[in-house]
């Protein structure tokens, strides 16, 4: 068969086929599509998931983000999400999936959201997610420069409310936050059910307090924060806090009837205060808990059985030191990580 025969073949299949391939490719492969005739420049505005990474953008085998190189990838992933926006069939009112992954950088973000807020406004989109990136992921930044980028972020959250208000998931990174700005984000994101805070903060030693009425999975990773006080949130199931400052206990919990799954890692250090689970989570329902230590040796004095609990099924311990647990290992388990019976309870 020649090269014509085979093209005619591919165009000649019917549009919900031809949709289920562009729906498994990214918004810059399913754009260049549009090359291949006329019928297929049609296609990528009737597509029910949006997939946009601006660092698809990059050359082919770059790993590295120089600024030069950001502000051009950025620019086209801005550029990209105004085509694809634009020429959106509004008889197609549905989008599964709407991902943007891009960089905070002044008016390219607020471009971004205003698109995003126009697609809301007349479409039905079921799951909306915004992963937001900063230079300071990719280059050794300050203090000054979290202020900087949490300063930005919320000029483009405040220019931006129609997006943020239909978000289902968002991720953050590298940002300062004022006092109030993470309340006030969680207000306006009223569809939330996962949000992911990575190198976040509000200053240091400062509380997060968090409410919400749908947010169903809650990750912290290397933020300054002191403790994280769980007030109200009906629909939480899972929760993590990795690295959390090991001077007091990591969380506070109110009403979380539904949370099931923990997972807490720090720094564990002998001077620092021992954690007593079961003051923090003996009221709850968490059924699978995670625990990771990983600096100094966690000994058997600091892990130890109690009865504090009765309703957790599944216990996983990692350390990166871990030779002082050998007398309490079993046969069946696998290095750096042990499962653990009901009942325990440890220190860290």
């Amino acid at each position: 068969m020649q090269d014509g025969n085979r093209e005619d073949v591919l165009s000649n299949l019917p549009d919900h086929i031809l949709l289920t391939i562009l729906d498994r490719l990214n918004v810059r492969d399913a754009a260049r599509t549009c090359v291949l005739s006329r019928r297929w420049q049609q296609l990528p505005a009737m597509l029910s998931q949006i997939k946009l990474d601006v660092l698809d953008f990059l050359p082919e085998g770059t790993t590295a983000c120089y600024e030069r190189e950001i502000v051009r990838i950025n620019g086209a992933a801005v550029e990209a999400t105004k085509s694809i926006m634009s020429r959106r069939d509004p008889s197609r009112n549905t989008i599964h999936l709407l991902s943007m992954k891009f960089f905070l950088r002044d008016n390219d973000t607020i471009s971004i959201g205003h698109a995003v807020g126009q697609i809301m406004a007349t479409h039905k989109v079921e799951t909306a997610q915004f992963a937001i990136l900063t230079e300071a992921h990719y280059s050794r930044r300050g203090d000054d420069d979290l202020v900087y980028y949490g300063r930005n972020f919320m000029l483009f959250f405040e220019a931006c409310p129609g997006a943020f208000g239909g978000l289902t998931r968002l991720k953050l990174q590298d940002l300062r936050f004022g006092k109030s700005d993470i309340c006030n984000v969680l207000l306006t994101c009223k569809q939330l059910k996962h949000l992911r805070m990575f190198n976040c903060n509000s200053g240091v030693w400062t509380t997060l307090q968090v409410e919400h009425l749908e947010l169903g999975e809650l990750e912290i990773v290397n933020c300054s924060f002191r403790k994280v006080v769980l007030i109200s949130l009906p629909k939480l199931t899972q929760m993590a806090f990795h690295g959390w400052i090991a001077f007091q206990d990591p969380l506070s919990v109110g009403d979380v009837p539904l949370l099931e799954t923990v997972d807490l890692t720090n720094v564990c250090l002998s001077s620092h205060k021992m954690v007593k689970l079961s003051e923090f989570l003996g009221g709850t329902s968490v059924r699978n808990l995670r625990l990771g230590f990983e600096s100094e040796k966690v000994s058997r004095h600091r892990c130890f059985a109690s009865y504090g609990f009765t309703s957790f099924s599944t216990y996983i311990i990692t350390c990166l030191f871990d030779a002082d647990l050998g007398a309490t290992r079993t046969s069946d388990e696998t290095a750096g990580s042990r499962v653990l019976p009901a009942n325990f309870c440890a220190y860290g």
